[in-house]
Formats: structure tokens, sequence, C-alpha cells
């Protein structure tokens, strides 16, 4: 299997220095994450900052109060990310060796235990300052988007959860014995991209959509609904692409070669689809809702006045 596309070896790092022996580098996931959280900022404080995007035409927070919001929401990202990967993909591993937990720097998140961890954290913040939930939950899923589109871009540039082998034009040839560990493959392997799909879908397109939604339709007037949207649009998202990326290894058996984490004969599920498929039905109760919430406030107010 020949791949029409080599990979561009980039390189792990944007930059790096040495000084005094120690070695100073500026990652390329390390700078998807800071850029991530400074435009998904952005885009909050703008939505903040236009009180007829909501409803009654009152925004759930001033944008101070948020600014303090992002320590907590950046805290709750590494440590779910970091606890979600070890416990939904390595538990044993991490179990018989605990302190490899603390390397983050060696790599191993997990987006929806960023996600968990994240949900917690703006939880605890908004019961202390009184912030309504769905209206801070909609807010931090149109933030959501940049990030993910540029993680996995960095991803890709990490040469790192690779898809499965293809044939297809635009596959590529990764670097490293583990990628081109393909079985019984004659030659260079090519696998599907799909970092680079995960980034179209999950952060490109679902952005799109939600800016759309947000600043074009002013959905935030339907609390709950852009929150709905986002779970549906990543959950489907990843799911999907689920179909085309590379295994988790410790799921791979000889009976078990697609490396489903649910399995029955050759149908299964993987760890990503686990965990995104209630993603999917939790957003699709929230659009519903939403919409029927509105309809309701709406008949209330058409009602004649007696």
């Amino acid at each position: 299997m020949i791949g029409t596309i080599p990979f561009p070896d980039i390189g792990p790092n944007l930059f790096a220095i040495d000084i005094a022996g120690i070695r100073f580098a500026l990652r390329w996931y390390a700078l998807a994450y800071i850029v991530g959280i400074l435009v998904g900022w952005r885009l909050c404080i703008m939505a903040l900052r236009r009180p007829k995007l909501w409803a009654r035409g009152d925004a759930p927070t001033s944008t101070d109060i948020f600014g303090d919001l992002v320590s907590w929401l950046i805290l709750g990202v590494i440590l779910g990310g970091r606890l979600g990967f070890v416990l939904f993909y390595q538990p044993e591993y991490y179990l018989t060796n605990p302190a490899e937990i603390l390397k983050v720097w060696q790599g191993g998140m997990s987006f929806h235990g960023g996600f968990i961890g994240v949900s917690v954290a703006a939880l605890i913040f908004c019961l202390k300052y009184k912030i309504p939930l769905l209206p801070m939950a909609d807010l931090l899923a149109l933030a959501t988007p940049p990030g993910l589109l540029l993680g996995r871009i960095a991803n890709f540039i990490n040469a790192e959860l690779w898809g499965r082998p293809t044939t297809v034009p635009w596959g590529v040839v990764f670097p490293g014995a583990a990628a081109q560990d393909c079985g019984e493959v004659a030659g260079l392997c090519a696998r599907h991209p799909s970092q680079l799909y995960e980034a179209a879908l999950e952060g490109a397109l679902l952005g799109f959509v939600l800016i759309v939604a947000v600043f074009g339709f002013r959905a935030f007037r339907r609390s709950g609904l852009i929150t709905g949207i986002f779970l549906i649009g990543y959950g489907a998202s990843r799911a999907f692409v689920e179909l085309f990326r590379q295994p988790d290894v410790q799921f791979v058996t000889i009976g078990n070669p697609i490396g489903h984490a649910l399995h029955f004969g050759d149908w299964g599920l993987t760890m990503g689809q686990i965990l995104s498929l209630p993603m999917v039905l939790v957003g699709v109760i929230l659009v519903v809702l939403a919409v029927n919430r509105t309809a309701t406030v709406a008949a209330k107010e058409n009602q004649p006045t007696p």
C-alpha cells in the first residue's frame, strides 16, 4: 500500500533553545491549548458584551467574573483530560505505575475527561457566584470548537492518533514503527489522517454552526440550545471518525482486531463511540427541551389578557 501523501515532518516543537544545559521548548500541542483558550475566551467576551443575544437582554455574567472562571476551566481541562485518559484508556497501566499519571508532558489526554473536568469546574463556579447554569453552558459550548480544531491539527503535526490503513488518495504515510505496523501490508503503509477529519468536523464545521446560530440567529435566547447542538455535533462527529481512526492498542486482540471496547462478534463500539453516544442523547434532550420551553413561553405571551 503506497500512500500518495508523505508526512510533512514539521516536528513537535515550534522552537527549542538550550540554556545552561536545559532545553526549553514550545510544543505545538501546548500552543494549540493556549491559542484555543484565547480564541474561545474572545468569543465569550464578544457574546457577553451583546445583551441582545440573550434572553430578556441580560447576559448571565459580567466579563470580569468570566475572566475569573477561565483559570478554573484551565485547571478542569488539564486535570479532567489527564484523569480521563488514565481511567478510560489505560487504567491497568497507571494502577501499577501511579507516578506516571503526573507526567502530562509525555502525552495522554482525553477530550471526554477534559469535558467532565470543565463541567465540574463550571458547575462549582456557577453555584458559588449564583450564575444560571444553562446560559453559562451555552457560552462554554461556543468557546470549545477553536480548541478542538487546533488540538487535532497539533495531533497531526505530532504524528499521533492516526487513522486505520487505507488506499484512499489522501492517505498519509506517518513515521514510526507503530504507524508502519500494518499487518500484511507490503511497502509503506498509508493511513487515514483522522486527526484532520476531527479538526474539520468537531472544530471548523461545528464552530461555524455555533457561531452562526449565536450571532446570526441569537440562539442564546433559548437556554440549553447551543449546548445541545454542541453535544450532538461533537458526539456524532467523534463517533463517525472512530470508523476511520486506529483503535486504541490496549483493546486490540486476535479475536478483536478492530479494537472494540464493547463487542459482540464482528460488531462493536470503540471507547470513543461509547463515550460519545451518550453526549448525542443528552444533546437531543437539551435541544427538545429548549425548543419546547420557548414555544410554551411564546404561547403564554400571546394569550389574550382577560
